[in-house]
């Protein structure tokens, strides 16, 4: 998730602790949905598409978080 972004994706994952938590739960998120795809977690369409939405909503927040650390470099 936003390899232009990875030195500072991982110098706010050291020092941000809202984006390290958001960070974190889209991981766990990511992996709900692969497992439920793959068959490994049991889940209906509904449920998985759900859990992407919510995925999604969390990757627009912690790309706010990282464009406003930018701006604020600038």
């Amino acid at each position: 998730m936003f390899p232009e972004y990875s030195d500072l994706i991982a110098r706010l994952n050291a020092s941000n602790q809202e984006f390290m938590r958001l960070f974190e739960q889209h991981h766990a998120l990511d992996q709900r949905v692969k497992n439920m795809e793959t068959r490994i977690e049991p889940a209906t369409h509904e449920q998985i598409e759900n859990l992407k939405k919510e995925k999604l909503l969390i990757k627009d927040h912690l790309y706010v978080i990282l464009k406003k650390h930018l701006a604020a470099k600038a």
